[in-house]
């Protein structure tokens, strides 16, 4: 089976994988898209093959060269993420829909490539005040690193007309019924 691909992208902290973890818990038809990077593992935190594929930087590139990656990007100095075309083949085969959690450029390059077969969302938050808010909520980043988020997150908004559906996360719960009806209409088509 070749199902259908459903992308969601945001900036940092917009609650994109908050509402994909609720749609893969509310749908049993949808497959999650485990992307593949050169970053290290959090050791205590994840696992390879399950929160993702972790390549060395010349595997990363050795697999680029053979045209292996659907999407794929260098989103800092030396720190690739991508998607492997087997990865999505992997859920196809299981009968599923694929479900990605992916940055804006991915999101818009999985888009272009598989055109009507994928719906592509940019999650956003109503204000880039929020968003600071929730970042700095999550303890992780110092002044800088959140300096250099909120500057991206202005340039990824940007591209925000691009994707098929803008889904706002004001209010959560209304985001997710949202989402949930994005989705099976989607694969209804």
């Amino acid at each position: 089976m070749d199902g259908k691909l459903i992308i969601f992208s945001a900036p940092s902290g917009s609650g994109k994988t908050t509402i994909v973890q609720h749609l893969l818990k509310e749908n049993a038809n949808l497959g999650f898209s485990i992307s593949a990077c050169t970053r290290p593992m959090r050791e205590s935190k994840e696992a390879n093959g399950k929160d993702y594929y972790f390549l060395t930087v010349e595997d990363f590139r050795e697999r680029i060269a053979k045209n292996e990656f659907a999407e794929w990007e260098e989103v800092y100095p030396g720190r690739y993420y991508g998607t492997l075309r087997s990865e999505i083949q992997r859920l196809w085969d299981m009968g599923k829909h694929v479900l990605f959690d992916v940055d804006v450029k991915g999101g818009l390059n999985l888009k272009k490539q598989f055109g009507d077969k994928a719906l592509s969302v940019f999650v956003k938050v109503p204000s880039l005040e929020e968003l600071e808010k929730r970042l700095k909520e999550r303890n992780t980043e110092s002044a800088e690193s959140l300096a250099t988020r909120l500057e991206k997150v202005r340039y990824e908004s940007s591209f925000q007309d691009q994707f098929d559906v803008v889904l706002v996360n004001d209010d959560l719960d209304l985001t997710l019924k949202n989402a949930q009806t994005l989705v099976q209409d989607f694969v209804r088509e």
